[in-house]
């Protein structure tokens, strides 16, 4: 009984109860929080950075600091490599601020989230094709942002990495002689990824393919296509090197 009596009174006490009276404790004033929230950011201690930068847009929502205070927890975990929870705060601030003046680089600090998380070619490119259509989206809402055109060279940059996915499944395919899988993927570059490196080499993987299930004529047409539109390539001298 007096241990339930003195967390009754613990409890009312950080509560502020008086008698049957209940205050809420207030919530610390913004400028507090801020101050705090840079403190450990400039320390490089981004986690409590980014719990105290949300701490300020959630108790101070109407606030016109509120979206600068996501911005921050964005970037806070960002510089943590926590990209989920910088992704969230995105998310966030997308929703609540669409036509923010800094819209444009929350949509690129996204779009960073998900191309840091790009790996190499032979793993699965699930974070290549989000950062790829953040980019996209970003370049076609806001053309003009100082954002955009770093967004188009992360475009191009992503573009060939998902091609070189698709080439590295076509080698593979033709070491196991699996030559429609690696036809079908092959011919897929050559007609989607014509801004990329890799066309080159899928029409000359698509001659080998041709030659070695007999289809010389289909071999020769995109022979002809190699040379006709690269003709000082690595790949179209690699060809004329095995016709002589």
């Amino acid at each position: 009984m007096k241990k339930q009596i003195a967390l009754l009174s613990l409890i009312c006490t950080l509560c502020g109860c008086t008698g049957t009276e209940t205050t809420v404790i207030a919530d610390k004033p913004l400028a507090e929080i801020y101050a705090t929230a840079y403190a450990e950011f400039n320390d490089e201690n981004y986690e409590a950075a980014a719990a105290e930068f949300l701490k300020a847009e959630t108790q101070h929502p109407t606030s016109q600091w509120a979206p600068d205070a996501l911005i921050m927890a964005a970037y806070s975990y960002y510089m943590d490599q926590d990209f989920a929870g910088a992704i969230l705060a995105t998310d966030r601030f997308l929703r609540f601020h669409p036509g923010h003046k800094d819209a444009a680089y929350v949509m690129y600090l996204r779009g960073m989230c998900y191309y840091r998380q790009v790996s190499d070619v032979r793993r699965e490119p699930g974070m290549s094709a989000y950062a790829l259509q953040q980019f996209q989206t970003l370049t076609q809402r806001f053309p003009r942002s100082p954002y955009a055109k770093n967004a188009e060279n992360k475009i191009l940059i992503l573009k060939n990495y998902i091609a070189g996915k698709v080439m590295y499944s076509a080698r593979n395919d033709m070491a196991r002689e699996n030559w429609p899988s690696a036809i079908n993927r092959l011919q897929s570059i050559v007609q989607d990824a014509q801004e990329t490196v890799m066309p080159a080499e899928a029409m000359y993987r698509l001659t080998e393919c041709y030659t070695a299930i007999g289809l010389p004529e289909q071999a020769a047409g995109y022979a002809k296509m190699l040379e006709t539109n690269f003709p000082d390539n690595e790949w179209t001298l690699r060809l004329k090197s095995k016709k002589k």
